[in-house]
This record gives C-alpha cells, sequence and structure tokens, in this order.
C-alpha cells in the first residue's frame, strides 16, 4: 500500500522546491512524484508544423522522489507521516502525529 496517493496534498521537504505545497497529479513509478507547479523546469520545443505545434520555451514539472515530500497535515498546517491501520479487514491512513485517518481525496 502506497503511503501518498493521487490527488494528497504534500509539502516538499527538500530540494530548490523546499516548503512548498501542491497536489500530487499523478505517479511516474513506484518511488516518483509528478506534482502541479513543483520541480518545474524550462524545456526549449522546436516548431512542429505536422503535430501543428509552435517552438518556444515550455514550462514542464519533473518527477520528484517521494523521500523530498511529506503529506500536509491541515489541522496541525506541517508535515507529517503517515502510518497504517489495520480496522478488521479494511487497511486505514492515518496521521502519525494525531492518529486521525486522512480522508481520500
Amino acid at each position: 500500500m502506497n503511503k501518498l496517493r493521487t490527488g494528497d496534498e504534500i509539502i516538499v521537504l527538500a530540494g530548490r522546491d523546499k516548503g512548498k505545497r501542491g497536489k500530487i497529479t499523478s505517479r511516474k513509478d513506484e518511488t516518483h512524484l509528478l506534482i502541479d507547479g513543483i520541480n518545474l523546469v524550462k524545456k526549449h520545443t522546436k516548431p512542429n508544423p505536422l503535430k501543428n505545434t509552435t517552438g518556444g520555451i515550455v514550462e514542464k514539472a519533473m518527477p520528484i522522489h517521494q523521500s523530498n515530500v511529506a503529506i500536509f497535515n491541515s489541522a496541525t498546517g506541517k508535515a507529517d507521516r503517515v502510518g497504517i491501520k489495520v480496522e478488521g479487514d479494511k487497511k486505514v491512513r492515518v496521521y502519525k502525529s494525531s492518529g486521525a485517518e486522512i480522508k481520500a481525496a
């Protein structure tokens, strides 16, 4: 069970975007996440008349490793860790600091 899922609000712990918050848009692979507005790079593109695209400089979000982000706890306003609590036959994600259940986005 992945502790960070698509739609979770996260805060960046390390790197040039440290302290910024955003939502997870997708998973690149098992350990890398795409987050809107985080880890943006400028990509130079050539015009392609066959695809009807213009050339220029485009900002693109690049993947960031999940160890450099933490889930954002809106109740405390800080980064938090995620724990797994087993209730019967169901697994539930909870905040480590308070034990409160993380609502699915």
